[in-house]
């Protein structure tokens, strides 16, 4: 028994998988911001009554956070101390002289103040090189003096960020240990175990938010552990990292800059799944929640890793998955303005409390959901009728939009649709046509609490098809995170050109990456059968300030080959990206290793009492507003829905996790997995 667990700004989704009986349970429960581990200890003890298990039954508990994404966000971390090599006192404020444009975007920036203050950083007088050679030796006496006065003065967690200290980590680890010696309550983050990197401001930065988030993320993790256990939860508890893959909540603790885009990643990583499953090796993944819309490419069946990421203002230089968010969801609040007259939606959003007008928990700002209530799109009841929606004061929240702009409130929330609709489009269009791909060449994935009931109208205005609603949409990023693997990414920069290499230089570098990962492994407790370890380069034409990452097969590795492969993949991979290749020599830059641990596969019985016939599957009809004038709409129930089942549209299709919304002129399909395909009658079968 499995249980993934995704808190959203909205909801918390509970996902429990029984691999006994290949049966899965849903469950959600309000979000509740001011403790996250509330909600999830309510919906914990809701899932194991619909399951009719007891809590001590569950054997592992996956959780995505953004308690981490939040903290930064909100500016509400840990007060952090940071020591530099003497000299270097601006690292963060410096940055990397970048500022947002285009063009004047610079003139109205405002510039945020860095996670570790001026006034809480100390220069330490010592010095490396970048080959790790001693230039100034370390002076203890003048050091200790600087961590005391820094130490006594109230930080809460502490970040040591020396020069070079990617390629001597000797000076930063005396430093910890003088620390802990004198004051082991603080916590201590060492740039050298965080991002061993060069570029010394990506290395200070990521480990100064390591710092800035680590006391919330350890109270947190505590707390949620503490709940589990006071609701009979004995299961290990495990979180999901930003690429993901998975982490003890122990590892989680102490490095929780690597759950900064934790949320998004079950979702990508579960359309990752459904791309193999289905053949369609090319996805947008669309997660449209209550607070926000996540979207990313699947191509190959593979998603896009990058190594670095934003949070706000401030880089993250960790391995995530590609994901881009707008604040586009359910809860987003739709307003006109005085000025303009024009109508704007998000990114406010009505979160959890008091959420849309239509939830019926003293909101009183109409918001996304609210119109698809107006239009019909939404029942009157949701959650397998544990949720009842106030569809007159949506009506008449909705109703004030349209008397400010002169449209009847049909028309009025019809146009909050459209602009919602815009504005995930314009997030779609980021990672498709700004990149060179093509979207009519991909099919889109509907999931979230929001995502099926938008996503017929977006495959519409991109031209991609099918739209995929997998059988538990609602709640897929859960699934995602029983689907995850345990993983972690070692890395040694290593800056050399290729010119006249010795590769066994490379080779023998290997074998002190590949000691970690299975050091790793074991902490892990993952078992041997479900074990890899991938080997990469990171390599660029010399002169170039960005990396490609070259996969590096086990077995040249082993033979002690030539680079001369690696290097026609790098030429190769280059073309691909970036559309040219140089003939100029290549210089390596970083090896990699990447420890997975695999996991089961969440595989789930089709219902047994469904059916191929539609009318058998079909609950009641009802109004709803379709191309300007209201309709019969019959609305179906999607668990009555078997494989080769066809429902034309305009139809609802409902489930306890989420609504369907098909639009007139198209068509579902159940696929052999479950799937809802969404199509244009115009394309057939």
């Amino acid at each position: 028994m499995r249980l993934g667990v995704d808190v959203g700004g909205t909801f918390t989704d509970l996902l429990l998988h029984d691999e006994r009986t290949q049966r899965t349970y849903q469950a959600k429960t309000p979000s509740t911001p001011e403790d996250q581990s509330i909600g999830v200890a309510a919906g914990v003890k809701l899932i194991c009554e619909k399951a009719g298990i007891l809590p001590q039954d569950i054997s592992l508990v996956l959780h995505g956070t953004t308690v981490a994404t939040n903290a930064v966000l909100e500016g509400k971390g840990a007060r952090v101390g940071l020591l530099v090599t003497e000299g270097f006192e601006y690292t963060l404020h410096l940055a990397k002289s970048w500022t947002p444009g285009p063009l004047f975007g610079w003139i109205v920036m405002d510039k945020p103040d860095p996670l570790a203050s001026l006034g809480d950083t100390r220069g330490i007088p010592e010095r490396m090189n970048a080959r790790g050679e001693v230039v100034r030796d370390l002076d203890i006496e003048k050091a200790t003096a600087l961590i005391d006065d820094l130490c006594s003065s109230g930080i809460e967690a502490l970040t040591i960020s020396l020069m070079h200290s990617y390629a001597n980590p000797k000076h930063e680890q005396a430093l910890r240990d003088i620390i802990n010696k004198r004051y082991p309550d603080i916590p201590v983050s060492l740039s050298s175990d965080i991002l061993p990197e060069f570029r010394e401001y990506d290395r200070t930065i990521t480990t100064v938010m390591n710092d800035y988030v680590r006391p919330i993320m350890k109270r947190y993790l505590l707390r949620i552990e503490d709940r589990l256990k006071k609701e009979g939860v004995t299961a290990r508890l495990h979180i999901v990292r930003s690429d993901g893959g998975l982490m003890s909540a122990e590892a989680a603790s102490d490095r929780p800059v690597h759950t900064v885009l934790s949320g998004p990643a079950g979702g990508v990583t579960s359309t990752v799944m459904v791309a193999r499953r289905t053949g369609l090796s090319k996805l947008l993944a669309f997660d449209m929640g209550g607070t926000s819309t996540d979207v990313s490419v699947i191509i190959d069946g593979e998603p896009t890793i990058s190594r670095s990421t934003e949070v706000g203002y401030f880089p993250a230089k960790v391995p995530t998955l590609d994901v881009r968010s707008v604040g586009a969801g359910g809860g987003s609040i739709a307003e006109v303005s005085d000025l303009t007259k024009s109508l704007r939606v998000g990114p406010r959003s009505a979160g959890a409390r008091p959420g849309p007008v239509s939830y019926g928990r003293g909101g009183t700002e109409p918001a996304v959901s609210d119109a698809n209530v107006v239009l019909g799109y939404l029942p009157a009841v949701l959650l397998g009728g544990d949720m009842s929606l106030d569809v007159e004061g949506a009506r008449k929240a909705v109703a004030k939009i349209g008397d400010a702009l002169g449209l009847s409130v049909e028309d009025a929330a019809k146009g909050i649709l459209d602009i919602a609709n815009e504005v995930m489009l314009g997030a779609l269009r980021v990672i498709t046509v700004q990149r060179g791909l093509d979207p009519r060449e991909f099919g889109i994935v509907a999931f979230g609490g929001a995502g099926p009931l938008h996503a017929n109208a977006l495959a519409e205005l991109l031209g991609c098809y099918p739209v995929v609603v997998p059988a538990n949409p609602g709640v897929l990023s859960a699934l995602g995170f029983l689907e995850a693997e345990f993983k972690n990414e070692f890395v040694q920069t290593f800056i050399r050109t290729t010119r006249d290499m010795d590769a066994k230089q490379v080779w023998t570098r290997f074998a002190g990456l590949r000691d970690k990962a299975i050091e790793w492994l074991d902490a892990q407790e993952v078992e041997e059968a479900d074990r890899g370890i991938t080997y990469s380069l990171d390599l660029r034409y010399e002169q170039q300030g960005f990396e490609v990452t070259v996969d590096v097969s086990p077995a040249l590795i082993a033979e002690g080959g030539s680079l001369d492969k690696v290097l026609n993949d790098f030429h190769a991979i280059h073309e691909r990206l970036y559309g040219v290749r140089f003939h100029v020599p290549v210089e390596l830059v970083a090896l990699r290793v990447v420890a997975t641990g695999a996991t089961p596969p969440v595989d789930e019985a089709i219902p047994e009492r469904a059916t191929t016939d539609p009318e058998k599957a079909l609950m009641e009809t009802q109004k709803a507003y379709f191309d300007g004038a209201w309709v019969d709409a019959p609305h179906y129930d999607r668990n009555k829905l078997g494989v080769g089942a066809k429902v034309n549209g305009p139809a609802i299709i409902r489930q306890y996790d989420t609504t369907t919304v098909l639009l007139p002129n198209h068509f579902a399909v159940v696929d052999s997995h479950g799937n809802l395909l969404i199509r244009p009658v115009a394309k057939g079968n």
